[in-house]
């Protein structure tokens, strides 16, 4: 008899341990390209980088343009030419027409990049006020909800609206749904 009492007791210590440890943990979950899509820096983004990419468009688009003058001329001229004269004037086309295409994969680097560098700041910003609403709620563990994925995170209680605490943090307003939602 005095065993089961010890084996008992030993289970009901162990399953209260159990139970105050999982007490102290606290999920969260959001949204990052939500949040980050209300800050107010994201319109000037939006902005610059619409603008680094026209510039880009038309550097190719007069570089492209060029290269077809080119080959119009030579095209023109070609019968006149002699074979060697030909074969040197189709050599420079080849070489014009890969570095166009070069220039055209090192634009899309060069957006690429710049759109980093631009983001960079807002999201250290976003990143910097969830890790403080996590420490200021006692979150233990907060995941993000991707586009076109779904959070990896089995249950969440609905009051938890850790993503309009951020919000609140950065000091921007959640729009209203519109009337009927």
């Amino acid at each position: 008899m005095m065993k089961v009492k010890v084996i008992l007791s030993a289970v009901v210590m162990l399953c209260a341990g159990f139970v105050a440890q999982a007490q102290e943990i606290k999920i969260g979950y959001t949204n990052v390209e939500f949040i980050m899509d209300l800050m107010p820096e994201m319109e000037q983004i939006g902005a610059d980088i619409q603008d680094y990419q026209t510039q880009l468009q038309t550097n190719i688009q007069t570089k492209a343009a060029d290269f077809q003058r080119q080959v119009q001329t030579y095209q023109q001229a070609a019968q006149s030419m002699t074979d060697e004269a030909r074969a040197a004037k189709e050599a420079e086309l080849t070489k014009i027409q890969g570095d166009l295409q070069k220039y055209e994969q090192d634009a899309q680097v060069s957006y690429q990049r710049k759109l980093g560098e631009l983001l960079e700041p807002v999201q250290t910003k976003v990143v910097n006020a969830i890790n403080a609403v996590a420490a200021e709620n006692n979150y233990t563990h907060i995941f993000a909800e991707t586009a076109g994925q779904a959070p990896i995170l089995l249950y969440t209680k609905e009051e938890d609206k850790f993503t309009e605490l951020v919000l609140a943090k950065l000091n921007i307003k959640l729009p209203t749904p519109p009337a009927g939602n």
